[in-house]
């Protein structure tokens, strides 16, 4: 009676090509390694026996790819596998058929030419891989599918979780049984049923949370009532700033321009210098400047995970917002870093509202100008 795995191995009918690449068809065979039920262990000992493989393909004819190294060689090529180790991993490859024995009589591995030409050989036939190498192929390209089917599900169960535990203080009681299985689920490995199954639980949760309180009113509310409280301790330090245009060449010039009407074209509504002189934080990160929406663009990527917000979140505002809007809001954010008590979360609500054509940029840039203006004349208020 043949394995379980044996038989999956040969279930298709058999699409041989004239040859194969051994290395590729053992890449394949990586990956699909758990639908023919063998270990990483057992490919290494077959990855073993293609190095006594002197040719690069492997010939789908029977018998056309055999390989005779005995067990010491074998063993010197795999860092010192014990040999009993060796032969358990070996049979595993026989019975699942991955590769099959040409025995000479006294069961030993060696070869016979006449002249120059191999006559007949004794030894593991690698041609199984060849004759088979359709279904292989296949199967990989499957199990590459399902592993990006479920790195997109782990990473909507990654937001669900954030976005539940980032308004824990306003749900009541909070789902901590289901919020620690999902955060044991992250870490282990799972299958594709198990994550769409806790994505299903975690969506009917978070449908029912409050909209988050931080909206731009709250903190421009929040900003006024921080400068007309007269504090010194709140008082925040004046920034110079300068409106100076970069231009070094005509070619310059005509980029910013291109750069400015993709803008445009994407829905933002403040020039770049006024978007800058707004917004200053992001010098303590990056003194260089910002000189393009391009180098917005590639600033605010990186500026994200200092933040605490997670690349998919970023990536997903940009898609609804465009990119040069979500960059700004993420310079706009950093101006208020303080206040925002979760700015993944705050991002994902503001890219909500955008994708219900319920968002501006605009307000938020003016509510940063006021509140500088705000600071600026408290400032010069407090050393006359």
């Amino acid at each position: 009676m043949k394995h379980a795995s044996q038989v999956a191995f040969g279930m298709a009918e058999p699409c041989a090509l004239p040859s194969v690449d051994k290395w590729d068809i053992l890449s394949a065979l990586s990956k699909a390694a758990p639908e023919f039920g063998v270990s990483h262990r057992t490919l290494a000992v077959l990855k073993a026996l293609m190095t006594f493989l002197p040719e690069q393909l492997i010939a789908a004819e029977r018998g056309g790819a055999v390989v005779f190294p005995s067990n010491r060689k074998l063993c010197e090529r795999l860092n010192g596998m014990p040999e009993s180790t060796l032969r358990r991993h070996l049979a595993k490859l026989v019975e699942t058929g991955i590769v099959s024995r040409q025995d000479s009589p006294n069961r030993k591995r060696f070869a016979r030419n006449i002249g120059g030409t191999r006559a007949v050989a004794y030894g593991f036939d690698l041609s199984p891989l060849a004759v088979h190498a359709g279904q292989v192929l296949a199967i990989a390209e499957d199990a590459d599918r399902a592993a990006e089917r479920i790195a997109v599900l782990r990473d909507r169960l990654a937001l669900l979780r954030q976005e539940i535990l980032a308004s824990g203080q306003q749900l009541a009681p909070l789902p901590q049984e289901t919020l620690e299985r999902a955060r044991l689920t992250l870490r282990r490995r799972v299958d594709e049923a198990d994550l769409i199954a806790l994505i299903d639980v975690l969506t009917e949760i978070a449908a029912d949370l409050p909209t988050p309180q931080t909206d731009d009113t709250q903190l421009e509310t929040r900003a006024a009532a921080q400068e007309m409280s007269g504090s010194d301790s709140q008082n925040e330090r004046h920034i110079q700033y300068s409106n100076k245009t970069t231009s070094d060449s005509e070619e310059t010039a005509q980029t910013e321009t291109s750069a400015t009407e993709d803008a445009a074209a994407q829905g933002i509504e403040e020039p770049l210098q006024d978007v800058l002189s707004s917004c200053q934080e992001y010098r303590q990160f990056f003194p260089d400047g910002i000189r393009s929406w391009q180098d917005l663009t590639r600033t605010a990527s990186q500026l994200v995970p200092m933040m605490g917000i997670e690349q998919p979140v970023f990536h997903e505002a940009q898609r609804i917002m465009g990119s040069q809007t979500a960059s700004t809001l993420v310079l706009c954010m950093l101006e208020r870093l303080s206040e925002i008590r979760s700015p993944g979360a705050y991002l994902r609500r503001l890219s909500q509202r955008a994708r219900a054509g319920q968002f501006s940029i605009t307000p938020i840039i003016a509510s940063i100008r006021q509140r500088q203006k705000l600071s600026a004349d408290n400032f010069a208020t407090t050393h006359a």
